[in-house]
C-alpha cells in the first residue's frame, strides 16, 4: 500500500541527515520527562544512522510556544535523556537553523549528533514557512522524518522540506505504514474493531471507512450513545450529539447493509452526575432511566465484547470505553484490553488515549503493535492522507 522512499535507500556515510522525530514529551513541574516512550520509538532509526556512519541532525517541536522562545518548552531534558540511552554526546544548540547552529553542523563528524532548539520557537514552522525551511535545509544533505505522529500537520519541518531535500521516512514511520497498511487493505479475519471516545463527529470518516474492511464493530464510550438513541433506544441524561443522528442512522445501516456486525452496548454503569463519586448502577440499554448518564459499559456488554474478540485474528482499537479519568469507571476498559491483550488475535492499539491506558495497565509487551501516532493513526487509517507522507517521493 505504502512504498515511500526509506533510509535504507540512501549512501548514508558522511551525510548530514535531518531527522524529524516527534520529541513532543510530557514533562513535570520541575521539567522533568515523565513518559519517555517517544524518545524509545527513535532508537531504531537513530542507531541505523550511527552504524551507517551518517552525521545525524535532530530536529523536533515540544508543547506550544507560540512561535516564542520559552524556557520551560527548551528541548535540553530531552537532549540530556537521548544521550543517556546512547551511551554518547548529543549536543542542543542555542537557537533555531541560526548561526550558533550551523557553526556545530560545520565542525560534524560521522556518528556526532546534534539536536536543534525547539522548532516552534520560530513562527515559521507552524505557519509552513518556506524560507524557515529553506534555513533548516541548510542543515542537511538528506531529510528523513521518522515522526509519524506529527504527519498530518502541514508545518515547515513536515511538508516544506521535502521539497528542498532529497527526503525519505525513518523506519519508525516505515513500520507504522506497514501495520496499519495492512489492517486497511489485507487484514487477517475475522477483523474485529473496537472504537470507544467521546465524539462521534472525530471520527465519522473512521467509522465508515472500517465498516468497508471489518468484519465486526465494537462501539463503546460516550460516542456510543449517538448511535444508541439513532436506534431509538432512551440513553437518558447520557450525552448525543444531536447533530450527529441521521448519520449515525446512516452509518448504522451501511453497517446492516454489507453485513458487518455494529455492537452497540446493551448495558451500562449509570450515574446521576458526572462525579467520580456519584452512586452508580448497572442499567439496560433497553430500559435506561431518564435521570442517569452513562459512565462506562457494564458486565454484559464485556461480555458479548469479549466474544467477538476471542474469535478474532486481526483486532484495532482507538478510543477508551468509559470514563477512564475517573477509576471506577474505568472497568470496562480495562477488562477489554485484558481480553485484547490475551486474545490469540494480532493487535493494534491507534495510540492516543488508548496508548495511555495500555501503558498504565503495563500490558505493551503483550499488544503486537502500539501506534505512535494519535491524530496521525486516525486520518491514515480513514484514508484521509497525511500531508506529511504525500511530501515524500515513491520508492520507483
Amino acid at each position: 500500500m505504502f512504498n515511500k522512499l526509506s533510509l535504507k535507500d540512501f549512501d548514508l556515510k558522511g551525510k548530514r541527515v535531518l531527522l524529524r522525530v516527534d520529541y513532543n514529551v510530557p514533562l513535570n513541574s520541575n521539567l522533568q520527562i515523565t513518559n519517555t516512550k517517544r524518545i524509545r520509538a527513535s532508537l531504531p532509526t537513530l542507531k541505523y544512522l550511527i552504524e551507517h556512519e551518517a552525521k545525524i541532525i535532530i530536529i523536533s517541536h515540544l508543547g506550544r510556544p507560540d512561535g516564542k522562545e520559552k524556557p520551560e518548552f527548551s528541548l535540553k531534558p530531552v537532549a540530556e535523556k537521548l544521550g543517556l540511552m546512547l551511551k554518547r554526546p548529543v549536543l542542543l544548540t542555542a537557537d533555531v537553523g541560526g548561526t550558533d547552529t550551523y557553526k556545530y553542523v560545520r565542525t560534524m563528524r560521522e556518528g556526532d549528533i546534534i539536536m536543534v532548539e525547539n522548532l516552534r520557537f520560530d513562527p515559521g514552522e507552524e505557519a509552513n514557512d518556506f524560507d524557515f525551511a529553506n534555513r533548516l535545509a541548510c542543515l542537511g544533505d538528506i531529510f528523513c522524518n521518522d515522526a509519524f505522529g506529527t504527519m498530518h500537520r502541514s508545518h515547515a519541518s513536515i511538508t516544506r522540506l521535502p521539497e528542498i531535500l532529497p527526503a525519505c521516512v525513518g523506519l519508525l514511520v516505515e513500520k507504522e505504514l506497514s501495520v496499519l497498511g495492512a489492517a486497511i487493505e489485507s487484514p487477517k479475519r475475522p477483523y474485529v474493531v473496537i472504537l470507544g471516545g467521546a465524539k462521534v463527529k472525530d471520527k465519522i470518516s473512521l467509522i465508515s471507512r472500517l465498516i468497508d474492511v471489518a468484519d465486526v464493530l465494537l462501539i463503546g464510550g460516550a460516542m456510543s450513545y449517538t448511535f444508541l438513541s439513532a436506534a431509538g433506544f432512551s440513553v437518558g441524561r447520557s450525552i448525543i450529539e444531536k447533530d450527529k443522528l441521521e448519520l449515525a442512522k446512516l452509518l448504522l445501516d451501511k453497517a446492516k447493509r454489507q453485513d458487518v456486525k455494529m455492537v452497540l452496548p446493551t448495558d451500562h454503569v449509570a450515574t446521576g452526575e458526572f462525579s467520580f463519586s456519584a452512586p452508580s448502577a448497572v442499567v439496560q440499554s433497553k430500559n435506561f432511566p431518564n435521570i442517569l448518564m452513562g459512565m462506562d459499559i457494564g458486565p454484559s456488554t464485556i461480555k458479548t465484547f469479549k466474544h467477538y474478540i476471542s474469535k478474532a485474528s486481526t483486532i484495532f482499537w482507538n478510543g477508551p470505553l468509559g470514563v477512564v479519568e475517573f477509576d471506577r469507571f474505568s472497568k470496562g476498559t480495562e477488562e477489554i484490553l485484558k481480553a485484547v491483550a490475551n486474545s490469540k488475535a494480532f493487535t493494534i492499539v491507534g495510540g492516543g488515549d488508548t496508548a495511555k491506558c495500555v501503558e498504565q495497565a503495563k500490558l505493551q509487551s503483550k499488544i503486537n503493535f502500539v501506534s505512535t501516532g494519535g491524530g496521525a493513526t486516525l486520518a491514515l487509517m480513514e484514508g484521509v492522507g497525511l500531508p506529511g507522507l504525500k511530501a515524500i517521493k515513491e520508492r520507483i
